[in-house]
């Protein structure tokens, strides 16, 4: 059974945000096509995402120098072990559908959290002589984004970090398959706000049926 992981970073649902409205328009359809097909929504404003700090550190050291995972402390056990379940949980999946907004030409800072919880060397890639090899090379992934301006072309193009972001993270991890649906333009051009949500939930609607 294929399983795709959902993967929302947005506090609103999809009646107040475009990208979580055109996820949905996405996920529906997707499931409609795929029935047989496992998909785990992981909201992230509601999962818990660690992010690295003291205790991780801290954790990581003493499993390194040989201690047993029983040997942390209750802190250090819950936020080692969860990252554990993330990224046992990523790497097990045959697909990822990543949406976000882009709010300072970035992404929400805990899809950076998410992302640092599954890339573990041995895991999603791996150490070689030649440099680090990404181990994900049967996954394919998918990007839906709003973005209010106009960033796919013109003088604000280089500042958009948060799909490049994602992009180089793909590749960083070996998945050879990685495409956006982009909401763009609605809060610069708002007058036409309505038509480019609409457009993008058609392309949407599309990708769903070949992804």
């Amino acid at each position: 059974m294929t399983k795709v992981l959902y993967i929302t970073a947005h506090p609103h649902d999809d009646t107040q945000s475009y990208s979580m409205a055109v996820g949905k328009a996405f996920i529906d359809t997707y499931k409609q096509v795929n029935p047989g097909d496992e998909v785990i929504h992981m909201d992230l404003y509601k999962e818990n995402i660690p992010q690295i700090d003291a205790d991780i550190f801290s954790g990581w050291g003493k499993l390194q120098s040989g201690a047993g995972f029983e040997e942390l402390s209750e802190q250090e056990k819950a936020k080692v072990g969860r990252l554990g379940e993330l990224s046992d949980q990523f790497v097990t999946a045959d697909k990822y559908v990543f949406v976000t907004p882009l709010w300072n030409f970035s992404f929400p800072p805990v899809m950076k959290a998410y992302l640092d919880s599954v890339s573990v060397a041995g895991k999603s890639f791996k150490y070689t002589e030649q440099g680090p090899v990404g181990l994900l090379t049967d996954k394919k992934a998918l990007h839906i984004q709003a973005r209010g301006g106009i960033y796919s072309e013109g003088p604000a193009a280089e500042m958009e970090m948060g799909h490049r972001y994602l992009g180089v993270m793909m590749r960083f991890f070996g998945v050879p398959s990685f495409d956006g649906v982009f909401v763009e333009g609605h809060n610069a051009m708002s007058d036409k706000a309505q038509e480019i949500k609409e457009n993008a939930i058609a392309r949407a609607k599309d990708v769903a049926h070949t992804f």
